[in-house]
This record gives structure tokens, sequence and C-alpha cells, in this order.
């Protein structure tokens, strides 16, 4: 299941407990609405984002415990209920799938973060949330995780966001300092100084990624095979990165159903 940015995520599987698949599959459905808004059609900047402001409030609703319209919204106001889900995770989501209506440039690192933050960190909060395991540490690796898959996607889509939208998530001081411009993604250029870039990239993800790992370790059962899991399909991302040696304009890394079995072989 795809929620945009979250492909990689295998969200709502078989690997999750019958009990949660149903709540894990509302929090897609409201996610994948979101970044719809985002991402698809053809209405104007800011139409969407008054759709998105109607998002908030009806997040706001739900918090405060009032009724809502709409079947999606209704049912996750259930499951926020049911598990005292923390809202403003789920409003996060929205201010991070707005701001890519309007922001389309990152000049560091720690703009691409901030948005990871909204934009990524939230689904691997909310996962714990369900499994009620929510320690520092098990939220600061999921975050590391989560992040990182972020970043992971964004390399893997390099091509495809700016073709689309015009967006270029690698930090533009970074690109500078590899003396990588904007012509590099006009062009589809994938010279030198862009593959010294893309490496640069892949190897601070994947150690962000592996960072996170003691979390697939401590969660028992099916949730930390899902955890590792997951992170083995973004380590698989950057090995295909790689392998097309960081020419992502023309060869997209992808999952492909033959990779899986290796995926789940690791995670076990």
């Amino acid at each position: 299941m795809a929620v945009g940015h979250y492909e990689n995520f295998p969200v709502a599987s078989l690997l999750l407990p019958a009990p949660l698949r149903a709540s894990v599959e509302v929090i897609y459905r409201f996610a994948r609405s979101a970044d719809d808004l985002a991402d698809e059609g053809s209405d104007p900047p800011d139409l969407r984002l008054e759709k998105f402001n109607g998002y908030r409030a009806t997040l706001a609703r739900i918090e405060r415990g009032e009724p809502v319209e709409g079947a999606l919204f209704q049912d996750l106001a259930n499951v926020v209920r049911e598990h005292a889900l923390p809202v403003q995770l789920l409003t996060d989501l929205v201010d991070a799938f707005s701001q890519d209506v309007t922001k389309k440039r990152y000049a560091n690192f720690s703009e691409v973060m901030d948005y990871c933050r909204r934009s990524a960190n939230p689904v691997g909060r909310l996962l714990l949330h369900l499994f009620k395991r929510t320690t520092d540490s098990e939220l600061r690796q999921s975050d590391a995780i989560c992040s990182a898959l972020q970043l992971i996607n964004f390399w893997q889509d390099v091509d495809i966001d700016y073709r689309h939208d015009q967006r270029i998530y690698i930090p533009h001081d970074e690109m500078v300092h590899h003396g990588v411009s904007e012509r590099h993604f006009a062009e589809r250029r994938c010279d030198a100084a862009f593959r010294a870039l893309m490496q640069f990239q892949v190897a601070r993800s994947r150690g962000m990624l592996l960072s996170g790992a003691p979390l697939g370790r401590s969660l028992r059962g099916r949730i930390g095979l899902e955890i590792r899991a997951t992170m083995q399909g973004g380590l698989r991302i950057l090995q295909k990165i790689e392998r097309v040696n960081y020419d992502v304009f023309r060869r997209r890394p992808v999952l492909q159903a033959f990779d899986w079995p290796l995926l789940l072989f690791k995670a076990v």
C-alpha cells in the first residue's frame, strides 16, 4: 500500500496483528487523501490550501470530541478515541502535505528534516501509540527510521518530483558544495558532481536508518518483524540507487515482487 512519500512502508500488511489492521488502514486512508490533495488534480494552490484548512478544522473537532461529517473522518475519530492517539500527529501530516503546495526548494538539511518530522515521523509514532510502546528511546528510534525512509523516497523520486511539481528536496547548500545546479535536474544530467552528491545522500540516509535498528529488535512479534522488513525495504532501495550508479533520472529504483522474499528473510 502506498501513501505518496510512504510507499516503502508496508502499512496494514499481513505482518501486523489482525486487531490493529483496521485502525492502521484508517490512518492510511486519511494520509492518502491528504497527500492526494497536495499532489493530484488540477485545483489551484489557493483552493488546495483552503481544503487543508478544512482538514485542520475537522481534526480540531475530533480533538475536542465533537461530531464530524464524512465516513473517513468519522472512522478516524473512532480510532483516535479508541486508542487515545495524539491528534497533533495527524495535524503534522496535514501541515507537511500543505507545505508541498507552496514550498519547492530547501535551503539546508535542517529544513528537510523539519519536513520529515511532520511528513514521516508521525506515521511511526502513531503505530507505536497503537502498540502502547512510546518510551523516549522508542520514539527517537522510530523517528530515525521514518525520516530516513522519507529521505530515501526523495532520492528515489528525484526525477519525478522535479518533472511533476518542480520540487527539489536535496538541500541547496549541499548542491552548491558538490557543484550541482538546477540544470542537472532540468537536463537529467548525471555527471560526476551529481553522483558525488547522491552518494553523500545515500550514505547519510543509510546511517540514519540503521541508527533506528534497535527498535525492530526490541519490539517482539509481528510489529518488530514489520519494522525490520520496512527497514530492509529502504536499504534495498539504497542498494538499487548505487547499482544504477546514482542515475535516478533514467532508472527509478523500485521494489519488485522478487525483492520481498529476500527482505522478509533478512528481517527474520
